[in-house]
């Protein structure tokens, strides 16, 4: 990731023009683009990793928080738009998934635009509604739910001061997933990687298989150990599956110039 200014708040750093393939990454609720901190040096050359800020948290902080789809994928899509004349990846992780799904299908319908692939990470299919909503609880109840989630550190959870801060922008969060209503459309024209947790309870391996109905190419899902979380408690393994597909891409970018170059001999 290149460290130049981003002229977006929604991008950390404009994107390189030496880049490849372009990894736009959303992040799952209540977190910021710090969640993919350190993946640009993980993960291949020649693919730039672009974690999506979401107002309301770490340089957006002042910004009041999001509450509905339709908007985040608009703002989201029109910011990213310029930077899509590369290959271009979206990732999500929970929230992160179905706000990636959504953005495909705004570029598609919108600017006749689709990814190289769409990888979803910890998240149902798209249609399958949340059984639980939460983000109506009262603060008490609401809490002890995060728990069960296992992704807030139990410090924060028991800190009257940084919850003050963090509910908000959950709330606002799991008010933007729980209350999405998928609406049919034809499947995507790209391949979708999907990747689940083998003890997520939100996200079981039949739920995630369900992402399989959304694509018109190839389908492949992997299970990785761990919770909701896996994001960060299987990170290693996690990034080396990402790192195979790119790696992928990176590999058919380097045949399709080869051909063009010949062809312009």
């Amino acid at each position: 990731m290149n460290n130049q200014s981003t002229v977006t708040p929604w991008l950390l750093t404009r994107p390189d023009a030496r880049d490849i393939i372009r990894v736009f990454c959303l992040p799952y609720a209540g977190g910021g683009a710090s969640v993919y901190r350190g993946w640009a040096k993980e993960l291949p050359e020649g693919a730039g990793i672009y974690p999506i800020q979401l107002p309301g948290r770490e340089n957006r902080i002042a910004e009041p928080p999001a509450r509905d789809m339709t908007t985040l994928v608009h703002e989201i899509s029109r910011a990213i738009v310029p930077y899509l004349q590369q290959p271009f990846i979206l990732f999500g992780h929970s929230l992160g998934a179905r706000l990636a799904f959504e953005i495909a299908r705004n570029i598609r319908r919108k600017w006749n635009l689709q990814p190289s692939r769409l990888i979803v990470s910890g998240s149902r299919a798209p249609e399958i509604p949340e059984p639980k909503p939460l983000h109506g609880l009262p603060d008490s109840a609401f809490i002890e739910e995060l728990r069960r989630f296992s992704g807030t550190p139990e410090a924060v959870l028991q800190s009257r001061e940084l919850m003050e801060l963090f509910l908000p922008v959950l709330r606002a969060d799991f008010t933007v997933d729980e209350t999405y209503v998928y609406s049919a459309d034809k499947p995507l024209e790209c391949p979708i990687s999907a990747f689940g947790g083998t003890k997520d309870p939100e996200a079981g391996s039949k739920e995630v298989q369900g992402w399989a109905r959304h694509t018109s190419c190839s389908f492949s899902l992997e299970m990785l150990e761990g919770g909701h979380f896996f994001l960060q408690t299987a990170r290693p393994a996690l990034l080396r599956s990402v790192g195979k597909i790119l790696l992928g891409h990176l590999a058919a970018a380097a045949v399709a110039g080869k051909k063009e170059v010949n062809a312009g001999l």
